[in-house]
């Protein structure tokens, strides 16, 4: 098989399954839609890996070539092509091994569910459009794949679509989407009219030095820098995919989907399309500061501020999203220290061990019949051993304890950071360093709550908060009941549900420590990310730490990141362990910060207000003023009411008497004769 078939089949297989299942689904049943969609996602996982190994053993070489042109006009050309170097191969093993793992977890998680059939066809949609994505080699197709997986994720997002908040949340994600879908747009348009009139990614970036200089007029009078305005607009596209401050608001409510869902989107796919962007455009964003910036600055804020949020959760899945919205902005300050080996290294990392913690969310919702509410949970330690374990090891990569996979995507970032000259890096830093305590004290916050301490389920029983599937309709979209009945017990779940956590535990253990050395330290990027340490040397110290993994763990345990991580895991089991009434009377003292976290510093309200309301006030002011005014009331009836009365004025004239005409023509007559002999009167 030649390489070009060989990367067709990658591409194509999750969407043969998704085409199956989607279509006929209801015709060959439950089991075999599922057979035939892991078998597709399964096919491109085994063959990714192969062309994963070949990069790293030198025997593969970078594909780059059009598979078909869709359209020629005006002399540009639109196709479809692949790029498959090694920063592909690796965006390939993640996205369908993790999807892999999602797709067999389901089996578990949806068996009760009637749209059973639907949600594997749309999981499988789901993975072919991200790989069509990462193995774009022009800004059409990146394009394309970009609105596919926000298409679908629509979708998945809204999947019990009788539930009115999971329409909401589909709607907010598209929505935020398209205005970061905007920016994007504009971003290509000005690479289409200024870099040689080529979309291929080898062309732009081709014609990229030349351009270093050349500046546009946004406003008349004001030169703009080419390179930075096109950067800014295309990471703005990344801001909403990627869910950076301010377009992170729809993530959160992305929880309104099934877990699976949750676990796809936040961990290997949509979320982490922003990132492979940026990094794929790194030859282009090396040549702005300003853009390089922009994007440290937002990543900073997202890293911080989102992290705090996850410390008022009571939901066990919106504690896990929020941690996904911080350690996102951990990977853009990576991109914006120019360090995007070290971002891309982190998503892969990242992708294993946050998508291990939410299928053991999903896991512990599932025991707890499908109670969210952490505060009805404790002491599930005993009943679901396996969930249990399988947790504590994503927690503890989560907050980058050394040795585990975290550890040294997370500190590398914050070496890259700490040795950036950009204006920006000192309060990327303190962002970055402050993260780390607030990620380990609300992760083990969970942690604790969920699987140690008191058993709560029974003394809140009838008092559930939050309940994934509960539907406000008296129709319910699935056949789940909600909590835990008098009689009932936590329970660990069936095979199907733990083996994909037990196979996720093992790479968030183990892949950064073997990892590290090639993709940071190493030349696995070498040729396809471009760094210009000179001008920006963070990148520098985290490549020299890590060309010795044992090295750097063990140095590890007398910096300060450990510490702050340790401190937040010590406070974390004092507060809810020990002495739970410290919590509560922090609340009760500090309502105002408690009530500004609770309402998510009041971002969707403002949105509404200057959005929704100034969108709606804007359309009312067009509609009354400009539509019915104008328009209708000027132009349209206004000159109807004109005819209508020079009509009414011209019809009295027409009496239909002989004598009244003769008159009027006698009277024109001498009006004429006046005109024309006025002269000689005069004289």
């Amino acid at each position: 098989m030649d390489m070009k078939s060989l990367y067709l089949l990658i591409a194509l297989s999750p969407l043969v399954g998704s085409v199956i299942a989607g279509l006929f689904g209801w015709a060959i049943g439950r089991r075999a839609a599922h057979v035939v969609t892991i078998l597709g996602v399964a096919v491109s996982a085994v063959l990714s890996i192969g062309v994963l190994k070949g990069f790293l053993d030198g025997s593969t070489q970078v594909f780059n070539a059009p598979v078909y042109t869709w359209l020629t006009v005006g002399g540009f050309e639109f196709s479809v092509g692949f790029l498959v170097d090694s920063l592909t191969a690796m965006m390939l093993v993640v996205v369908t091994s993790v999807s892999l793992m999602v797709h067999i977890y389901t089996i578990g998680y949806m068996h009760e569910d009637p749209g059973y059939q639907r949600f594997f066809s749309y999981i499988s949609l789901f993975t072919f459009s991200m790989l069509m994505l990462v193995m774009s080699n022009n800004f059409i197709q990146l394009f394309f794949g970009w609105e596919a997986v926000g298409l679908v994720s629509y979708l998945l997002i809204g999947f019990w679509f009788k539930r009115p908040t999971a329409i909401f949340a589909n709607l907010k994600a598209f929505l935020v989407n398209r205005v970061g879908d905007f920016g994007f747009l504009l971003g290509i348009g000005l690479v289409l009219a200024y870099f040689g009139g080529s979309l291929n990614y080898s062309d732009v970036f081709a014609a990229a030095p030349a351009l270093a200089s050349k500046t546009i007029q946004i406003i008349p009078g004001v030169e703009w820098s080419l390179l930075t305005v096109t950067c800014i607009l295309l990471f703005i596209g990344a801001m909403g995919k990627s869910a950076q401050f301010p377009l992170h608001v729809w993530l959160p409510d992305s929880m309104e989907g099934p877990t699976p869902i949750s676990a796809l989107i936040h961990a290997a796919t949509m979320v982490t399309a922003g990132i492979f962007m940026v990094s794929r455009m790194s030859p282009l964003f090396e040549m702005s500061d300003t853009a390089l910036n922009v994007v440290m600055v937002a990543g900073s804020i997202t890293a911080l501020f989102m992290g705090f949020l996850g410390v008022v959760q009571n939901d066990i899945k919106r504690v896990v999203a929020y941690s996904t919205l911080s350690q996102l902005g951990y990977m853009t300050v990576a991109l914006g220290a120019s360090a995007y080996s070290v971002a891309m290294f982190h998503v892969m990392t990242h992708a294993f061990f946050k998508a291990l913690l939410f299928l053991g969310a999903g896991s512990v919702i599932m025991g707890m019949h499908h109670d969210q509410d952490m505060r009805n949970m404790g002491g599930l330690r005993k009943y679901m051993p396996i969930t249990w374990i399988t947790s504590l090891l994503g927690s503890l990569a989560l907050i980058g304890t050394p040795f585990f996979s975290g550890f040294y995507s997370k500190d590398s970032i914050i070496l890259a950071v700490e040795h950036s000259n950009l204006a920006a890096s000192g309060f990327a830093y303190f962002a970055v360093i402050a993260g780390v305590f607030v990620t380990a004290f609300y992760s083990f916050r969970m942690y604790f709550l969920v699987f140690h301490g008191k058993e709560r389920w029974m003394e809140n029983h009838g008092s559930h908060h939050a309940h994934e599937g509960d539907h406000d309709d008296e129709e319910p979209s699935d056949d789940h009941h909600h909590g835990l009945g008098p009689n009932d017990k936590p329970h660990e779940s069936p095979w199907v549900v733990t083996l994909p956590l037990a196979l996720l535990a093992i790479p968030s253990v183990l892949i950064g420590f073997f990892a590290i050395h090639p993709l940071v330290g190493g030349e696995f990027f070498k040729g396809v990310i471009y760094t210009n340490l000179e001008a920006h040397p963070g990148l520098e110290a985290a490549m020299h730490h890590a060309h010795d993994a044992m090295a750097m763990g063990l140095h590890a345990f007398v910096t300060l990141p450990f510490w702050l991580a340790a401190a937040g895991v010590a406070l974390a089991w004092f507060f809810y362990m020990k002495a739970p009434h410290i919590p509560a009377a922090i609340k009760q003292k500090f309502s105002g910060v408690h009530t500004l976290l609770e309402n998510k510093y009041y971002m969707d309200e403002l949105y509404f207000a200057v959005f929704a309301k100034g969108s709606r006030a804007l359309g009312t002011f067009f509609w009354k003023v400009g539509d019915m005014l104008l328009i209708d009331g000027l132009l349209v009836n206004g000159s109807a009411r004109l005819v209508g009365s020079v009509s009414r004025a011209v019809r009295k004239l027409q009496t239909g008497f002989i004598y009244s005409y003769a008159a009027v023509m006698i009277i024109g007559v001498l009006v004429l004769m006046t005109y024309w002999f006025k002269p000689l009167i005069l004289r």
